[in-house]
């Protein structure tokens, strides 16, 4: 029996994680753990946990790289596997993570206010640095007008 190697196992998730349905189907996630823990109903907190685990190797690999999601996931894998500098995305980032932290203690606190705005503004530092990502990743391409690719991608 042949063994696969770490490397194709990598690409094969990068592969199929870059499917569009991937990237939006994991949008939800914060929502429904604010929800799950807010309400206390465990079982969707754990099964949005489990959700988020096994996501990005549940779709098949997109035919194409056209997708907005398909090129935010195409442009975090540069910055992983690139050490490619993000400048002040990085910010957007790290300021992230207390308000979504912010967010989930607010939910099992049950402050509905706080936990939703909390969770609006965590969504949209997200989409602003995932936007910024795919700005940063075009600009870093060898031709300005060629769209992502895979190769472009990974580790060179």
């Amino acid at each position: 029996m042949e063994r696969i190697s770490r490397e194709t196992l990598v690409d094969s998730f990068w592969d199929r994680h870059a499917n569009p349905k991937s990237g939006w189907s994991r949008t939800v996630t914060l929502p429904l753990l604010v929800y799950g823990i807010g309400e206390r109903r465990w079982r969707l907190v754990v099964a949005t946990l489990v959700f988020a685990v096994v996501n990005p190797v549940l779709f098949a690999p997109p035919d194409d790289s056209e997708a907005w999601m398909t090129r935010v996931v195409l442009a975090e894998r540069y910055w992983r596997t690139h050490d490619a500098d993000i400048g002040h995305l990085g910010w957007l980032n790290l300021v992230n993570v207390p308000v979504t932290l912010y967010a989930l203690v607010a939910a099992y606190r049950r402050d509905t206010g706080g936990a939703t705005v909390a969770t609006l503004l965590s969504m949209t530092l997200k989409f602003a640095f995932v936007a910024g990502l795919v700005r940063r990743f075009e600009d870093d391409l060898p031709r300005p007008d060629s769209p992502p690719t895979w190769e472009t991608s990974r580790r060179r």
